[in-house]
């Protein structure tokens, strides 16, 4: 009964070491992350091993797993840029990117885990003072923005790519210009607009003078051809006709044939 105590107490030890040990060799990666394994008695992380997927894994109690997120992320970045004529513009954007899943090995052991602040943001911002710098205010405010946002995307795609991050979009939230050059852009737009429909509204009304004009000219050539087509002949034959027709009608009337000066039969009157 004395010795169990003694031999108790290395079991227990051995049990606590034990869990320990497993405590440390268990690891579990999350759904959307990776890990990069450190191993202590070797070189630290190889950058030719594949990460460790998300799901449980059983590792050596002296080495660690550092924890990567592998699932798109966002970084807003505000920045302030000079525009061609030397104006402070400030940009809001959104950057979308993820790193590379099977260069994670790299990316740790060349920038580490602050990749982000060591790599995205300084791409960022070079990109986006080198493409702003190309155009005036008053295209970054109205037309432009577009191709702004497309050029600064493809410029920084060319710098973080080849560091082992997936850039996938750049989105530009808002462009803030100086009051003074906002406004003075908003009155040039405006009054464009105006000119613009000036011009419209002058154009819709030469076209319908215009419309006016053909159709009277053409009444007037009709009435010309009709009038050189009456001749004493023809109107003496229209009256005989419709004399005709008029004896011709069920309706009682008083018809006398005679000739006028004009030698047009006369219709006295009807009943």
């Amino acid at each position: 009964m004395e010795k169990l105590p003694k031999v108790g107490l290395p079991i227990l030890i051995a049990i606590v070491l034990l869990i320990i040990v497993l405590a440390k060799s268990a690891v579990t990666i999350d759904s959307g992350h990776a890990g990069v394994l450190y191993e202590t008695l070797n070189d630290g992380v190889s950058s030719e091993k594949a990460p460790l997927g998300p799901g449980f894994h059983i590792i050596a109690p002296w080495n660690r797993v550092i924890d990567y997120e592998t699932r798109q992320q966002e970084m807003p970045e505000k920045m302030s840029v000079l525009s061609s004529n030397g104006l402070d513009i400030k940009l809001d954007a959104s950057i979308l990117f993820q790193p590379e899943f099977n260069s994670l090995g790299k990316l740790h052991n060349e920038k580490g885990e602050s990749y982000v602040s060591r790599v995205l943001q300084p791409a960022i911002r070079s990109a986006a003072r080198s493409v702003v710098g190309r155009y005036t205010p008053e295209q970054l405010y109205s037309s432009k923005r577009d191709a702004i946002q497309e050029e600064i995307y493809e410029e920084t795609k060319k710098l973080v790519e080849p560091q082992f991050i997936q850039l996938n979009d750049i989105l530009i939230r808002d462009v803030t210009l100086p009051p003074t050059i906002k406004q003075a852009i908003e009155r040039k737009l405006k009054q464009e607009q105006e000119s613009l429909e000036y011009e419209f509204r002058l154009v819709t009304a030469q076209k319908e003078a215009e419309k006016v004009i053909i159709e009277a000219q053409g009444k007037a050539d009709a009435n010309r051809i009709l009038s050189a087509s009456l001749t004493d002949k023809i109107l003496q034959d229209k009256g005989i006709e419709a004399t005709v027709k008029l004896s011709e009608s069920p309706n009682s009337k008083v018809v006398v044939i005679g000739s006028g000066d004009s030698g047009m039969p006369i219709i006295l009157g009807n009943q």
